[in-house]
C-alpha cells in the first residue's frame, strides 16, 4: 500500500472508530440514569459531592462531554478529508475541509439527536445538536489557530 493510500485508511478508520463511539453513547446504557449511577459514587468518595450538588455537576459533565466528543469527531473529520481531498497547494489547513468538517458533524449530531429522541430513557433535542455542532465550529478553529501557529513560528513545519 502506498504512503498516501496508509494516510489515507488511517484517518479514515480513527472518523470511523470515533463515530463507533459516538453511537454507542447514544444508547440508553450511557442514559443520565445510568451515567450517574457510577458517576455519583466516584465523585461522593473523591469530593464529598452531595447528591443535589451532584445533580448540576452531572449535567455539565454530560454537556462537557458533548463538547469533547463532537470538537474530536470534526477534528478527525477535518483529518480524514485533508487526506481524500488534497489540495492543490499542498495546503495544511483548507475552509474547504472545516466545513466539511462542520457540516458531517453537524450531521452525526443530528442523527444522534434524532435516534435518542426514540429511546424511553433518552432526550433528543435541538439545543444539543447547536452544543454539539458549536464544538466542532470551535475545533475548526483550534485546528485553523494551531496551523497558523505552527507557520509563523516553524515556517509550517
Amino acid at each position: 500500500m502506498s504512503t498516501d493510500r496508509h494516510h489515507l485508511l488511517k484517518a479514515w478508520i480513527a472518523a470511523i472508530l470515533w463515530l463507533i463511539v459516538i453511537a454507542i453513547e447514544s444508547t440508553t446504557y450511557l442514559s443520565a440514569h445510568n451515567t450517574s449511577r457510577f458517576l455519583y459514587p466516584l465523585l461522593h468518595f473523591l469530593f464529598g459531592l452531595s447528591h443535589s450538588r451532584f445533580e448540576h455537576w452531572h449535567f455539565y459533565l454530560r454537556k462537557g462531554g458533548h463538547v469533547f466528543g463532537y470538537g474530536l469527531l470534526s477534528i478527525l473529520l477535518f483529518r480524514a478529508w485533508r487526506e481524500t481531498l488534497p489540495s492543490i497547494r499542498n495546503a495544511r489547513w483548507t475552509f474547504r475541509w472545516a466545513t466539511i468538517a462542520v457540516l458531517g458533524t453537524a450531521l452525526v449530531a443530528s442523527l444522534d439527536e434524532w435516534h435518542q429522541s426514540y429511546l424511553p430513557s433518552r432526550t433528543g433535542t435541538l439545543w444539543d445538536v447547536l452544543l454539539d455542532t458549536c464544538a466542532g465550529i470551535g475545533a475548526q478553529i483550534l485546528v485553523y489557530l494551531g496551523y497558523a501557529w505552527s507557520q509563523k513560528f516553524f515556517g509550517g513545519s
